[in-house]
């Protein structure tokens, strides 16, 4: 097996630039056959951050819809709906899915809040055509969360 794998390392250098799925396949194969020697370490170290990245998106973007959705349902009340409180629900099933499966994202949270909140702000006045949402967030964290918060 290590001679495969020694062919499948000759070709990371151009697979990580050309063909980033054989990279990883390659790369998983190395591992696998703990051939230390020929991890591409660089590359490796880069797309396992990448990673940890694309989680904390994933928790803003999920918290960015939500608060959108709620500042709408509190500042333009006379056109609530079935699917802005859905959407609201599904938010914050897959917020708190998304926590239970990343729990050091929590760390994360009062970092990411105010600035969520502001794209969410943007949003909100791109879809409603209002501009009276609050500079800052109006809610807690914790309010954003719970099932049955939902502002008047």
């Amino acid at each position: 097996m290590a001679i495969a794998t020694e062919q499948l390392f000759t070709n990371y250098v151009n697979d990580y630039e050309s063909d980033f799925y054989a990279w990883t396949q390659n790369q998983a194969q190395i591992l696998r056959d703990r051939q230390w020697q020929l991890i591409d370490i660089q590359h490796l170290a880069e797309e396992i951050e990448d990673m940890g990245h694309a989680e904390k998106r994933e928790l803003e973007s999920r918290l960015e819809v939500l608060l959108m959705h709620l500042l709408k349902w509190q500042f333009q009340s006379d056109r609530r709906c079935r699917s802005w409180q859905l959407t609201i629900k599904e938010q914050r099933l897959r917020l708190h899915r998304h926590l239970k499966q990343n729990p050091s994202l929590k760390s994360v949270i009062p970092e990411v809040f105010a600035d969520v909140y502001q794209l969410a702000v943007v949003g909100a006045a791109k879809e409603t055509g209002l501009d009276i949402f609050p500079d800052i967030c109006p809610y807690t964290f914790e309010q954003v969360i719970l099932d049955v918060f939902l502002p008047d």
